[in-house]
């Protein structure tokens, strides 16, 4: 596979929050050049003219393909059931693809996706944006030196608020068919970053509640899940996007053989607790503040690195490993979480 010119070129599909934020920071992102804009609605507001004042708006995927400028990345930040289907065209037409989390609402179409990147021997990344929190390369990086020792126990908690402000009439974001559950839409960030440093997890049993989304909503808004760590230990995840007005907290702690530790704070953006045998936590770089959608808030905003990392793997592809193998894993973790739903 040639390398790409030195400008690698961005077309975005999918003009929402995340998709303009992608937009802003490709256009900012030294070696990037953002070239088109697809989105379906055709009154997008005037202020994403002002922002981006030269480029060009598609109404549709295939009317980019059949008329646009060339790009070499296709990103993805459609409503959660377009994510794998739009992939798969963006790939056959020789794009790379950058996917919003989810990779896919089910494993086989995930897994389609990196077969299909395979085939046409382009890249396939999902955005895994915890991944590039510093607390949280900080405990994948003491996982690995062994340093905890053995797992015995590990708590994630995310209790946010999505509400009325978020879930709209008319909209995809609740409905099953098209968002595909809490656990796809707000929290598989959170799994991604309990696979990435843990592994698989095995014996899952779960319990899920409706508690103030009847109306809002096609499926749960809070559940309660225990699993057995593959490698040895136990662990929960207790979610909810029940909370009062804002978000509350995301946290990660972990009971082991040396010690325990906390990541805290709303975003994982913090390490709330470290009491190891014979070791100091060292001084961590700052986390980057939350992703601000109008009248909620999102994980941290760790998506220039996420761009960095693409823009350098397209540019020198040799060796290159790309993540969505294990986007395909996430989603199938959440798959049989759900399939105990009933």
């Amino acid at each position: 596979m040639a390398e790409s010119p030195a400008a690698v070129r961005f077309v975005v599909c999918g003009v929402g929050h995340i998709g303009r934020r992608h937009a802003a920071l490709v256009a900012r992102q030294a070696g990037a050049q953002l070239v088109a804009l697809i989105d379906i609605n055709p009154a997008l507001p005037a202020s994403v003219a002002t922002e981006f004042p030269d480029i060009p708006v598609f109404a549709s995927l295939d009317a980019y393909l059949a008329a646009g400028p060339a790009a070499d990345v296709l990103t993805i930040a459609t409503p959660n059931h377009l994510h794998a289907p739009q992939a798969l065209v963006g790939l056959q037409h020789g794009l790379h693809v950058v996917v919003e989390k989810p990779l896919a609402l089910r494993t086989a179409d995930a897994q389609a996706v990196v077969e299909a990147a395979t085939q046409v021997g382009r890249l396939a990344f999902g955005v895994m944006q915890n991944r590039y929190s510093p607390p949280a390369r900080w405990l994948k990086q003491i996982y690995e030196e062994g340093r905890l020792g053995q797992i015995y126990l590990v708590q994630i908690n995310c209790f946010w608020n999505r509400d009325a402000r978020y879930y709209q009439p008319g909209s995809w974001r609740g409905t099953q068919a098209q968002d595909g559950g809490t656990l796809f839409t707000q929290f598989s960030h959170f799994i991604d970053l309990l696979y990435w440093v843990f592994g698989d997890i095995t014996n899952i049993a779960a319990r899920f509640y409706d508690f103030n989304h009847q109306g809002l909503t096609e499926f749960e808004d809070s559940g309660l899940v225990t699993f057995d760590l593959a490698r040895g230990g136990a662990g929960t995840l207790q979610y909810s996007t029940a909370v009062w007005d804002q978000n509350l907290e995301s946290s990660l702690t972990v009971v082991a053989e040396h010690g325990s530790v906390r990541l805290g704070g709303q975003y994982l953006d913090q390490v709330a607790a470290c009491h190891l045998r014979n070791y100091e936590l060292p001084p961590l770089p700052p986390t980057n503040p939350a992703n601000h959608y109008g009248t909620y808030q999102g994980s941290a905003a760790n998506h220039v690195q996420v761009i960095d990392d693409i823009v350098q793997a397209v540019k020198h592809p040799a060796g290159v490993m790309t993540n969505a193998s294990e986007g395909v894993k996430v989603v199938e973790i959440i798959e049989r979480i759900y399939q105990l739903r009933g």
